[in-house]
């Protein structure tokens, strides 16, 4: 079996190619600082779902206006990209916006709260058996250098 599929090979193409496209030639002011996080490209090489990620915005409408800046100008990248990559039939390209950006930081963050608030149940937990006594002994009865009981 091959180590590496085409639809892979093509889809990290695609990714690489609309990367620059995106960033260098569509001049919509609308559009942010768009990443295309992914492509998967479906077996027959017809359609390629492209995951887009925002940086810094996370607001439903301006991501909704971000793919909708970039669904009107799929047609202009597909006709580039044909132009660059040796393909028979270029895939149609379809914009998804990829969560997972934001999932993992509220999911960072729920765990670094989780962390903060069990900071200070630890430190009094700390029990004071392992203390050293005023007079140099410990409390579980062993003066402290010379281990002997007193």
């Amino acid at each position: 079996m091959r180590e590496f599929k085409r639809t892979d090979r093509v889809a990290d193409q695609l990714q690489q190619e609309l990367a620059v496209l995106i960033q260098r030639e569509i001049k919509d002011p609308r559009l942010g600082m768009v990443t295309v996080s992914s492509v998967k490209v479906s077996r027959d090489l017809g359609y390629a779902d492209v995951y887009v990620t925002l940086l810094g915005e996370n607001d439903p409408a301006r991501v909704k206006e971000n793919l909708a800046v970039l669904k009107r100008a799929a047609g202009f990248l597909r006709s580039q990209i044909a132009r660059r990559i040796k393909l028979r039939h270029v895939p149609e390209l379809r914009f998804h916006y990829d969560e997972s950006v934001v999932r993992g930081h509220k999911l960072s963050a729920l765990i670094d709260e989780a962390v903060a608030s069990n900071r200070p149940q630890e430190s009094d937990d700390a029990a004071p058996e392992d203390e050293v006594q005023k007079d140099g002994s410990q409390s579980d009865g062993t003066r402290s250098g010379d281990g002997e009981p007193r």
